[in-house]
């Protein structure tokens, strides 16, 4: 994942009014001419997504308190971050619609740029994945669902009405963490290391991390669209744990059970879908 926060974009934290959890996300485009100058140079994209913030703020008609999108995704592979996570959107056409889901928008429009390139949908699924890790629930639809607009545009709804897959990589990192194929060994997860990783590893990136074994779970946690992919560095940090709970509670597991420290259970049970063998 590459992360644009508002720190890097230079913006204090958001005013937007806090909501912690919604239905789902919203995809929406620009509605406007888009200079397919973005293609060529990021700091274009950069640029599009101050000046929409900014034109945003000026709308005192609307009253906005902060770009209405809670995350943008660039022709680069980039996620702007906007309003971020835990806010509420002021994109999906009245109050109501607003409370209903999140909205991320990509930075195409209705002439020049309109063909969201694959990099563009990778960023928007990283954002939906971290929303979702966040207190959105599993809907994925288009502006235009439940509002009457164009948006996001013919060539992203087509994507969003798909379930908004992400596209296929050669990156090894997307390929599923299985090994065991003929001759190979299947990959083994000591629990006791990587309960002691889960209790222990720091959230902070650049730290040793504790446990090797912790990579092959978030792997597994990825590929269950439990964690976005640019979260799984290795570290057993608050992500990583919050994507377990998620998956506990996936499983039918309830209160303490549940709490995101892994259990010989549920891990074995992870092992088996995706090629790795749990010891105690």
């Amino acid at each position: 994942m590459k992360l644009v926060t508002r720190t890097a974009l230079g913006w204090p934290v958001s005013a937007a009014p806090s909501q912690p959890t919604a239905k789902g996300v919203k995809v929406h485009y620009l509605g406007s001419p888009v200079s397919t100058k973005l293609l060529a140079d990021h700091k274009e994209c950069l640029a599009l997504w101050k000046d929409i913030r900014r034109s945003h703020l000026a709308n005192k008609a609307e009253g906005y308190s902060d770009v209405a999108y809670n995350y943008a995704g660039c022709p680069h592979g980039y996620l702007l971050e906007g309003r971020g996570r835990g806010r509420r959107t002021g994109a999906n056409g009245n109050q109501a619609l607003n409370r209903a889901h999140y909205a991320i928008v990509g930075l195409v429009g209705s002439s020049g740029l309109t063909e969201p390139p694959d990099a563009m949908l990778s960023a928007i699924r990283d954002g939906i994945d971290i929303l979702r890790g966040d207190g959105a629930g599993k809907e994925i639809k288009g502006h235009r669902d439940g509002h009457a607009t164009a948006c996001p545009g013919g060539p992203l709804y087509a994507w969003v009405q798909k379930g908004a897959p992400r596209p296929a990589v050669d990156d090894d990192e997307e390929k599923p963490a299985t090994g065991g194929g003929k001759g190979q060994a299947k990959p083994v997860v000591d629990l006791s290391q990587l309960v002691a990783a889960a209790r222990s590893d720091p959230a902070k990136k650049g730290t040793p991390v504790t446990y090797a074994g912790t990579k092959t779970v978030e792997q597994a946690l990825v590929k269950e669209r439990l964690l976005a992919k640019g979260l799984a560095d290795g570290h057993f940090g608050s992500a990583t744990v919050a994507a377990y709970a998620r998956l506990q509670r996936r499983y039918g597991y309830t209160g303490r059970d549940a709490d995101g420290i892994p259990g010989k259970t549920t891990l074995t049970r992870l092992g088996k879908a995706h090629g790795f063998t749990v010891k105690d």
